[in-house]
């Protein structure tokens, strides 16, 4: 698991290797991740959207933005947690992805981004 704090809000990551599937006749390898958000700060936030950088074994990268995660815009007040799993396909078994969220800060109205730490993909096959 990594983790990281970024204003008082603490990202946690885990991630799995799902199998492999065939997709448009090229291999691919699938992946799960599950990411806690934790609120440690004293005000009530909300994540309104997230920016990800996905790398395969090739060093490819694959940009994604999107409203929210999973359908969702969590509203975190101080103490609470949101935890959602989701997942990609990679072209090879090893890969990272990282990135952030953009939030916004209730108490000041301000947005500001939560860092994602770099988390990685290796499927147990691929490692000695």
């Amino acid at each position: 698991m990594v983790t990281q704090i970024t204003k008082g809000i603490k990202i946690s990551v885990s991630t799995s290797f799902e199998g492999t599937y065939f997709k448009n006749y090229k291999i691919n390898f699938a992946f799960s991740y599950q990411i806690t958000i934790e609120n440690h700060s004293k005000d009530s936030v909300q994540l309104n959207s997230r920016h990800w950088e996905i790398y395969d074994a090739l060093n490819n990268k694959e940009i994604v933005d999107g409203e929210g995660v999973v359908g969702k815009k969590p509203v975190l007040k101080p103490g609470e947690k949101h935890t959602y799993t989701s997942g990609c396909l990679l072209s090879s078994p090893i890969g990272a992805m990282k990135g952030h969220y953009n939030m916004i800060n209730f108490t000041s109205t301000k947005s500001f981004k939560v860092i994602i730490p770099t988390f990685k993909f290796s499927a147990p096959f691929a490692l000695n």
